[in-house]
């Protein structure tokens, strides 16, 4: 009898020990964006606050910095990246999709331009 509970306590710590995942690391970067206005603010905090693994993103317009903090298991910095490249703006060493560039507004673009 008592090895049959020695049996079973180590069969019950073995198997929880080798359910439990290894937390989600939570990272923080700041993205340098070619954001110009609140519009912009508006555009690329709601695309990534809603975006699996996103915990936080927000723009500082005057410096056009972006903080975001995600959760590195479900989303990588370069998928962000990315991601803020597919809504027309520059993400650090990743430049804008020309085709979302286009359709931003005339207020999103460098010096109001139309052009990239």
């Amino acid at each position: 009898m008592k090895n049959s509970l020695l049996v079973l306590a180590l069969l019950f710590v073995s198997s929880f020990g080798f359910s439990q995942k290894t937390a989600a690391k939570v990272e923080t970067v700041v993205i340098a964006t070619s954001a110009e206005c609140d519009e912009c603010k508006e555009r690329i905090e709601g695309a990534l606050n809603y975006t699996k693994g996103v915990k936080f993103a927000e723009l500082d317009v005057p410096s056009r910095k972006l903080t975001v903090k995600f959760k590195n298991d479900v989303i990588s910095l370069a998928e962000i990246k990315k991601q803020v490249s597919l809504l027309g703006y520059n993400a650090d060493e990743v430049l804008a999709d020309p085709t979302a560039f286009e359709k931003l507004p005339a207020c999103c673009k460098p010096n109001g331009m139309e052009k990239h």
